[in-house]
């Protein structure tokens, strides 16, 4: 669940992301997931918040220089800690804004850090979606629509991708069978292409 915020760890976090930077440049990816990680076993949230923060500042300061001299942007995901993951250290969209505006005090910004939020739109970097509840596919029944969420996007200028991160009911082939539904009601091809440009 990564290292960006667990004091102690600092070195194995920038080797981590140095790596992250060479296989993402081998493949032309210009986004790396920068992960906060857990409070550690055993450790009260409190008593370790101020250390974690500081850490997640300095370690978010050396990925904004390393990703800006690779022309990347690094990708922060507040995770759900009642629900997913309750160590998890980033885990509200608030608690992200406030590290990249303690970041962004430093001036070191650059440009080269963005969130990856659903509901923040002003810094996404990269949505998931997953149906609510369960996390499956977009057309099982749930409480958003999906088809109005992706108009949404489309009309405020979202040119960005749209990751799908659900537990699908069946394999992966069937698990995609909404987006050729999508497409095609749509007027698209397989792939998202106009079939009136073919």
């Amino acid at each position: 669940m990564g290292l960006a915020a667990v004091p102690g760890r600092q070195a194995a976090f920038r080797q981590g992301l140095e790596a992250a930077v060479h296989y993402a440049r081998a493949v032309g990816c210009p986004r790396i997931h920068v992960m906060a990680g857990r409070v550690p076993l055993g450790t009260d949230r409190a008593a370790v918040v101020g250390e974690m923060e500081t850490t997640f500042i300095e370690n978010l300061r050396y990925a904004a220089d390393l990703l800006s001299q690779e022309n990347m942007i690094g990708l922060l995901e507040p995770i759900n800690n009642r629900i997913t993951d309750p160590r998890y250290y980033l885990n509200t969209p608030h608690q992200a804004q406030l590290s990249l505006t303690d970041l962004f005090h430093c001036q070191i910004m650059d440009g080269n850090l963005s969130r990856n939020l659903e509901t923040y739109f002003p810094l996404i970097g990269h949505i998931q979606i997953a149906q609510v509840p369960g996390r499956h596919e977009p057309d099982s029944p749930g409480e958003l629509n999906f088809p109005y969420i992706f108009e949404l996007l489309e009309s405020l200028g979202y040119t960005g991708y749209v990751g799908c991160e659900y537990a699908p009911k069946g394999d992966t082939l069937e698990g995609l069978g909404w987006l050729r539904s999508y497409w095609e009601s749509r007027g698209l091809q397989h792939g998202g292409t106009s079939k009136a440009a073919k």
